[in-house]
């Protein structure tokens, strides 16, 4: 089932794909005739799977796609993605119940309330329209928003307590200086030209005093700085490897003889001194790094929650039959029981 377009794909979305990731396992616990599997002591419906489905089908429609009729592999594979959705989120579930966690429909309408204020400018007619032309109902938006919204909360507390110390950015910032190393750098100015005979042309008439800017913006084939007379900035590496070598080593002012390149034919003058390579100080980059190790270790830890959840859940997910998911190598179709 699609989220709708204009809801934005943020960090927190690669969460709920990890938990999306989890579902397997199975065992011989008897399913009920009105469900289609069986997670621990709660059961996915077949109305909810219908509800899933018939969205997926109207989006299918809104899209002018033809629905993949029933008994493909193409019908397969959406219905085994609709199980492990409704698996992922039967075992998130029963997990917040012990973290505390609940998802009102309160916090649902909010949302869309927010989406349509967002996106929308508040316009009931055209959310409307948009939830129309993708195919979807307020009541299968609600749903995602649901499951969304539960990720969340999940996510932010199980990672809630996770924190970044000084020694870990130092150490970071040690490992990983090349990082923060900005090259040596000088102002250059060039013109590339495709003929040696025609670069040696220019460079006499720059000996015997012509115009470099002139020169530059009549004849270099460099469109970045022809403009500008042929003047850039260049660092240490950045450039092919002969412009770079010669650039590097003329003394300030002096002129080149022609450089062949894979560009072509450059004359060089150098306009500045070198500036030399400098690190940036870890004071400069501490709130990045600690930023960036912060987010690793929230991945890592809800990470290792997830496969605790994946590992306790294991055995305990039974699927009716027709219904188990052909990834779910390890799960035994149930038997069918009245109610």
């Amino acid at each position: 089932m699609r989220l709708l377009r204009f809801i934005p794909l943020f960090a927190l979305l690669a969460v709920v794909a990890v938990f999306a990731a989890g579902c397997g396992g199975g065992g011989t616990k008897a399913v009920p005739s009105d469900a289609v599997a069986t997670v621990g002591d709660t059961n996915i419906t077949k109305a909810q799977f219908l509800l899933l489905m018939d969205g997926t089908k109207r989006a299918y429609l809104a899209r002018k796609t033809a629905f993949p009729k029933a008994g493909t592999t193409q019908y397969k594979a959406l219905q085994d993605q609709t199980m492990k959705y409704l698996v992922q989120q039967s075992e998130l579930q029963q997990k917040a119940k012990t973290l505390g966690i609940t998802v009102t429909d309160k916090d649902v309408q909010a949302r869309i309330t927010q989406i349509k204020k967002q996106y929308f400018g508040g316009s009931q007619s055209k959310y409307e329209a948009q939830l129309k032309a993708q195919g979807l109902t307020e009541a299968l938006l609600a749903l995602n928003l649901q499951g969304q919204i539960l990720s969340e909360k999940i996510y932010a507390k199980v990672t809630g307590d996770t924190k970044v110390t000084d020694a870990d950015i130092k150490a970071y910032y040690a490992a990983h200086k090349a990082t923060y190393q900005k090259a040596a750098s000088r102002d250059v100015r060039h013109i590339l030209v495709n003929s040696k005979t025609l670069a040696d042309s220019l460079e006499t008439q720059l000996k015997n005093g012509a115009s470099f800017a002139v020169l530059a913006k009549k004849y270099s084939k460099d469109p970045g700085s022809a403009a500008q007379g042929g003047k850039l900035t260049i660092s240490k590496g950045q450039t092919v490897a002969p412009f770079d070598k010669v650039a590097f080593a003329l003394k300030v002012n002096e002129l080149s003889s022609p450089v062949h390149t894979t560009y072509g034919w450059h004359i060089i003058q150098a306009l500045s001194p070198v500036k030399p390579a400098t690190l940036q100080p870890l004071s400069d980059v501490k709130a990045a790094i600690s930023t960036q190790l912060l987010q690793t270790k929230k991945t890592d830890v809800i990470n290792k929650w997830v496969d605790d959840v994946n590992k306790e859940y294991a055995k305990k997910i039974a699927y009716q039959t027709g219904y188990t998911p052909l990834s779910t190598t390890t799960s035994t179709a149930a038997t069918t029981t009245s109610n």
